[in-house]
């Protein structure tokens, strides 16, 4: 029985599509085989990568902790800061009035003793 044109065509792509397929596939299994001992270092290291991961996770989360606390004390002691330095602006506008008193003393002092 002939094959028309279009049924070798047909067995054509199949074959074409077969071989690409094989081509696809490992050809050696051997080559995909791990030993004992290289994949026991890899689990180590895995294991002591995820107990890196996991401290480090502890630390950010102890770290952000602290960061919380340390702006809560700051926005509570915001209110006395303020208040503390209008009390020093205070404080220096008041040295600086009995400055001038006492130079204003002694300048009459010292006019006395001509």
């Amino acid at each position: 029985m002939e094959q028309t044109f279009w049924e070798a065509e047909m067995e054509e792509q199949t074959q074409n599509e077969a071989q690409s397929e094989a081509q696809q596939l490992p050809m050696e299994p051997a080559a995909l085989t791990v030993s004992v001992d290289d994949f026991s270092a890899l689990e180590d290291r895995i294991l002591r990568t995820v107990e890196l991961v996991k401290q480090e996770r502890q630390a950010r989360a102890a770290a952000e902790q602290r960061a919380a606390h340390a702006e809560t004390q700051l926005h509570e002691q915001a209110p006395r800061i303020e208040q503390m330095e209008k009390e020093l602006h205070a404080l220096k506008a008041e040295r600086d009035h009995v400055r001038q008193r006492v130079e204003h003393l002694l300048a009459q002092l010292d006019a006395l003793e001509l």
